[in-house]
């Protein structure tokens, strides 16, 4: 079978031949930015072990986007979603242009279009759908498999949708997003999350405690912390979260789609803090080894593991060792960091208000003791939330750990996967063959859903002979006033309510607005006679 051929005009790139693969669940782990290295540095820190990761390795994926050969974790993380490659910043609709080699160009108007994922689809297919991420729920990852808008930093755009978009298992950060005092728009979410019926859990008891029903696990304000400065009271581990998706999912008996991220191996990897690496490397495992384990029981699931592009350049030896690299023994990079007890994060968590006890603490939880003037005096200086990106650098050079940058990179990727029968995706994909590969899985069709939930509502409405106006006196909250004869009808942006003549109508999919053109269900289209 042939994988993700489409019309020419789209963002994809050529397809790469695959075995047919039918499965009813789907889940994919993404360990943001992961290098390979990082999982070798993984392996060497537990004495060698095995990862739970390794016996799927299948293949390697290339990252690149639309228009560069670096790609962003918005335009990644839409590739998977959706099948499409972006543009940085874009999160589930197309580039302005695609530049790449052997990209063909895009269609006219079709620009910031959105296109549907596989979560839109497998929702569509009657299937539970679930994500989960380390950071806020509405960064780039988890909005791509949730969410369209050609700007992922507008927070308010992407939770909204996510929070009318019907998901039933939503756990991870980013609570003070949902609550007025933290939007622009301010709306409280948070009372939609709760009168949209979802039991919404805030620590590792109440999740635990949760086993039926729509289930939104809100556990930091931002981003839950690195799995080794974790509290496993108030934060549960990413594990935890995935089998709890799982068993909350899996009662479905037309079966589910569940994407999960460890989204701080990336945040790691741009500080250049191993421990960060490490810590969130094995607790990603860790989740790995919770759904492959569901997996090899049901014998009915398909479990994709990639990550969306590589981060930082970790090496393990640096220039240092470059005349003596083959005679240094394993605990030269190891044994430093086994040292560590927590993260550059979890560190400043521990200074005093006034930084006096930069020697004692680095001691400690660091296992340094030979601090330079100017590193003490780095410490000092770190802002608030910069400490990973100044110490570790510092722990990286007394274990040898090297780094070629402090942003992404452009390599192939692993891939790994497991498939009922043992039949892997395997060789060098695209990223955008990973979409096609779950949509064969699940039997569904993304170019149809697109057209079904995505139809521009100016043009349709028009050729109907409605008018369509904008109703923005709350210009944080705009709303398409449709009109026809008698007929008046509402749409609120970014939600799934439409209100025809004062009765709220649901549909099938959020109303977008892509800053330029709103796009909107066919099913609104049709109350519009």
């Amino acid at each position: 079978m042939l994988l993700g051929t489409l019309p020419a005009g789209t963002g994809e790139a050529a397809a790469k031949e695959q075995p047919e693969i039918k499965a009813k669940n789907v889940i994919m782990l993404i360990p943001d930015g992961m290098s390979m290295d990082g999982t070798t540095l993984a392996r060497w820190y537990n004495g060698g072990e095995a990862l739970a990761l390794d016996e799927m390795a299948s293949g390697l994926v290339r990252t690149y986007s639309a228009d560069a050969a670096i790609a962003d974790s918005a335009p990644a993380g839409t590739a998977f979603a959706t099948g499409y490659k972006s543009h940085t910043g874009y999160v589930g609709v197309l580039p302005d242009q695609n530049t790449m080699p052997g990209l063909p160009a895009l269609a006219p108007g079709d620009a910031k279009k959105p296109v549907a994922n596989v979560l839109e689809a497998a929702k569509l297919a009657n299937k539970s759908t679930g994500i989960i991420a380390t950071s806020e729920i509405m960064h780039a990852t988890p909005a791509d498999f949730s969410a369209h808008y050609p700007d992922r930093s507008n927070y308010d755009a992407l939770s909204e949708q996510q929070v009318y978009a019907g998901i039933d298992v939503v756990l991870g950060g980013g609570a003070q997003y949902f609550k007025p005092e933290g939007r622009k728009d301010g709306e409280n979410l948070l009372n939609v999350i709760h009168t949209q019926g979802y039991n919404v859990v805030t620590n590792t008891a109440e999740l635990q405690a949760s086993h039926t029903g729509k289930v939104w696990g809100m556990f930091a304000d931002k981003a839950m912390d690195y799995d080794i400065d974790r509290n496993p009271v108030e934060q549960p581990s990413i594990a935890e979260m995935t089998a709890k998706a799982i068993e909350l999912l899996s009662k479905d008996e037309d079966g589910f789609f569940l994407m999960v991220e460890g989204s701080k191996v990336d945040w790691a990897a741009h500080a250049n803090d191993p421990m960060g690496i490490i810590s969130d490397v094995n607790a990603f495992d860790d989740a790995v080894a919770e759904a492959l384990k569901f997996a090899k029981e049901d014998q009915n699931t398909l479990v994709i593991a990639t990550t969306d592009h590589g981060n930082g350049g970790l090496t393990i030896g640096d220039r240092e060792t470059t005349s003596t690299y083959d005679e240094l023994p394993l605990s030269t990079f190891i044994d430093p960091l086994k040292k560590a007890k927590v993260t550059g994060e979890g560190l400043e968590k521990k200074l005093n208000s006034d930084r006096s006890n930069i020697a004692e603490v680095m001691s400690e939880y660091f296992g340094i003791t030979d601090l330079t003037a100017e590193e003490t005096a780095a410490i000092r200086a770190a802002k608030t939330g910069g400490m990973n990106s100044v110490v570790g650098p510092m722990i990286s050079k007394r274990a040898h750990i090297g780094w070629t940058s402090g942003g992404h990179t452009g390599g192939e990727v692993v891939l790994y996967s497991y498939a009922p029968g043992g039949k892997q995706l395997t060789g060098v994909v695209e990223n955008t063959d990973i979409a096609r590969y779950m949509e064969s899985a699940m039997g569904l069709d993304l170019s149809a859903v697109t057209n079904r939930l995505f139809v521009p509502a100016e043009e349709a409405f028009t050729t109907r002979g409605a008018t369509v106006t904008w109703d923005n006196s709350d210009e944080k909250n705009p709303v398409i006033v449709v009109t026809k004869g008698t007929d008046t009808l509402r749409l609120p942006v970014y939600k799934n309510t439409a209100q025809l003549n004062g009765k709220t109508v649901r549909l099938e999919g959020n109303i977008i607005f892509n800053g330029e053109k709103a796009f909107v269900p066919q099913q609104a289209i049709d109350l519009i006679s």
